[in-house]
């Protein structure tokens, strides 16, 4: 069976995708997406947005209601088996036996995914390797930290060596050390050729690995483009404010901003510690808006002009900031979307 895709021939071709549930709730409404083979792709949107939704149908766990959709050439209604042989897919809670250890997980996904016998100390030896868990091959999953357990449930899903990837946000509640190993994990898998869809809660993930990003809410993609393109549309720089007495310092400061005439098309919110500037001018004219602040009697205690992050751009785009929280366990996490991390600090090791 050829479980390759041509060159040429893009991985994910979906057209007009609509998926309603038995309850009449729509959850993907008239999708069109393209991924070529070979692209690092990020998948984002708050919660509920349809993202979970779309990854299943694409891995043929769900079957949509309406529209085409492709998958390394296979139709998902008609060639489903097809599809699952030549994918592979990292759910949200790891799908390792904590019973078995890290070799036999992997002898077990090599043989689940009729990968020939003659091939299979090989492959197990390889993928050992590339999630660096040799040195623990013989120890049993059930006390590896949460860091290990994600690495050996990637090299599980990489077994049959599939022409495309899909990791359902895979790195939810690791500390920031073991997200990073991880990454580094998925570009190397990457830089193999290998077609990698991702879905993340984690803005700076999709900033760091992916060549091209979709937005999705809704049901429906709102913006397509590579991390910077999509920054560039936030329109200007940032600059943050910090302002001492509390609220109603903070709804002085958005009215004169918004009256501000150097700001005319700027986007001014409240923020936890003051207020967030968005403008073309934000360099320019931001040390005279202090000055308007001050004069009105309002107390700056910090500013900052940046570039726009991923984050601005979900504010542009939905219209609400990422959920920001560390973790229960005190790590400083990346921002996430719509959800805190998993409590409970994971061992990278």
């Amino acid at each position: 069976m050829d479980r390759t895709t041509p060159p040429t021939a893009p991985s994910i071709e979906i057209d007009e995708l609509e998926l309603t549930y038995g309850d009449g709730t729509t959850a993907v409404d008239g999708v069109d997406l393209t991924v070529d083979d070979g692209e690092f792709f990020g998948f984002l949107g708050p919660n509920g947005a349809g993202k979970t939704t779309a990854i299943k149908v694409l891995a043929t766990l769900l079957s949509p209601t309406a529209g085409e959709v492709r998958v390394n050439g296979f139709d998902v209604r008609t060639e489903p088996r097809k599809i699952r042989e030549s994918i592979g897919y990292m759910a949200q809670e790891t799908s390792i036996d904590p019973e078995l250890t890290a070799e036999e997980n992997i002898r077990f996904a090599c043989e689940a995914y009729g990968v020939p016998r003659g091939e299979r100390d090989d492959r197990t030896a390889e993928l050992l390797d590339l999630v660096d868990l040799t040195a623990v091959a013989d120890k049993r999953s059930e006390g590896f930290s949460g860091g290990m357990k994600k690495r050996l449930d990637a090299a599980t899903a990489l077994v049959h060596r599939p022409p495309l990837v899909f990791l359902d946000e895979p790195t939810t509640g690791l500390d920031p050390k073991a997200r990073n190993r991880l990454w580094e994990y998925f570009r190397r898998i990457n830089e193999r050729g290998t077609t990698v869809f991702l879905t993340t809660q984690y803005l700076e993930e999709a900033d760091q690995l992916c060549e091209r990003l979709a937005v999705i809410l809704d049901g429906g993609i709102v913006a397509d483009g590579s991390p910077d393109e999509l920054k560039r549309q936030v329109g200007g720089d940032v600059l943050d404010i910090e302002l001492q007495d509390g609220e109603d310092a903070k709804t002085r400061a958005v009215e004169i901003a918004g009256e501000f005439e150097a700001f005319d098309d700027a986007t001014v919110e409240e923020t936890e510690t003051g207020i967030s500037v968005t403008a073309e001018t934000a360099r320019e004219s931001g040390t005279d808006l202090l000055v308007a602040l001050r004069d009105a009697g309002l107390t700056v205690t910090g500013f900052n002009v940046r570039a726009p992050t991923l984050d601005d751009v979900f504010l542009a785009i939905t219209g609400e900031r990422v959920d920001t929280e560390s973790t229960a366990g005190g790590v400083d996490t990346a921002g996430t979307v719509g959800t805190e991390a998993a409590a409970g600090r994971e061992d990278a090791s």
